[in-house]
């Protein structure tokens, strides 16, 4: 999840068909008035349903569970606050075929480029390679480290969902008209701290990131603090996804995010731009260091231990007797 708005952001299109191949055009019309705590009402209650199985479950099970109970809860609160109304099976799209969270921009705004060949070849040989981290972990010997095992199954199921399946999605969509980007965008590419949480990292979140927090306190507490409450719940949120499984390692995932949100304070004070943190090599190697060397934190050895191995080592029993 990504903790950080964009900090120049391009208003949304409100309008636009796709042309009859698509299928799934907008209808222009405005939303009647609406009961707003209807908006929560999934993000509340479906996280609460998963928790009740949590001592019933594989912890790696509940932790897929709780997920996607937290990701369902998001795609209603955005499909709620369209600005306008859309056919149903546009909005069924949206909601079950897409993990992008900018409803607005996929149910009306057209793509304005079709994708080239080279981007399908990537998007495939990421998917692979991922694949291929993850086969290599459930087939490691059970004396091999198990660390080393957790991290090359976690980065296996990342590459393969979302650097690999997730952008062969986008550019499905994108091939049928549909403004659907990448939830990752080359981050290896940011040039700052602030450019790879902002734009480059899983940015999926980051419009209701910005909407429900940043948006909300920047006024009235200013903008550095409503920075650091959008890491906060961020950090929160994969609290509750990482160590409620885990049963260990409270606070670490909402420590690495906040610790996220003050190098982007830092970065953007006159100390940081007198360092040249915010562009330039600097501003890469401050970037990589800060995102990486406390991962440990996000992704701690309970979860490691608990939840990864475990999933892995179910794999690897059922590869087995297939």
């Amino acid at each position: 999840m990504t903790p950080l708005p964009q900090w120049h952001r391009k208003p949304v299109p409100n309008g636009g068909t796709l042309g009859a191949q698509v299928g799934l055009s907008a209808v222009q019309a405005k939303l009647p008035r609406r009961s707003l705590w209807l908006d929560w009402v999934p993000l509340l209650l479906l996280p609460g349903v998963a928790i009740v199985f949590r001592n019933w479950l594989p912890a790696w099970v509940f932790m897929w569970l709780l997920s996607g109970a937290v990701f369902l809860g998001c795609k209603w609160l955005t499909l709620r606050r369209v600005a306008t109304v859309h056919p149903l099976r546009a909005n069924l799209a949206y909601f079950f075929a897409w993990p992008g969270m900018e409803a607005d921009a996929f149910l009306a705004g057209a793509a304005n480029e079709r994708p080239r060949s080279g981007q399908w070849v990537r998007a495939g040989l990421v998917t692979v390679v991922g694949g291929v981290f993850f086969w290599l972990a459930i087939h490691m010997s059970p004396g091999d480290n198990l660390y080393f095992k957790g991290w090359l199954g976690m980065v296996g199921v990342v590459m393969t969902l979302h650097f690999g399946l997730f952008h062969l999605m986008a550019l499905s969509w994108q091939a049928v008209g549909r403004d659907a980007k990448p939830l990752m965008r080359a981050p290896l590419l940011a040039v700052s701290l602030a450019d790879f949480w902002g734009r480059r990292w899983n940015t999926a979140f980051n419009a209701l990131a910005y909407g429900l927090v940043f948006r909300k306190l920047a006024r009235p507490c200013g903008a550095a603090w409503a920075t650091l409450a959008v890491f906060l719940v961020s950090g929160m949120v994969h609290d509750a996804v990482i160590s409620l499984p885990a049963r260990g390692g409270y606070g670490l995932p909402t420590g690495y995010f906040l610790l996220q949100g003050v190098g982007v304070l830092f970065e953007r004070s006159e100390t940081g731009r007198a360092v040249g943190l915010g562009n330039g090599w600097r501003g890469r190697a401050f970037a990589w260091l800060m995102a990486a060397v406390p991962a440990f934190w996000l992704f701690h050895p309970p979860f490691i231990l608990n939840v990864i191995i475990p999933m892995l080592d179910t794999f690897t029993a059922v590869g087995k007797v297939l």
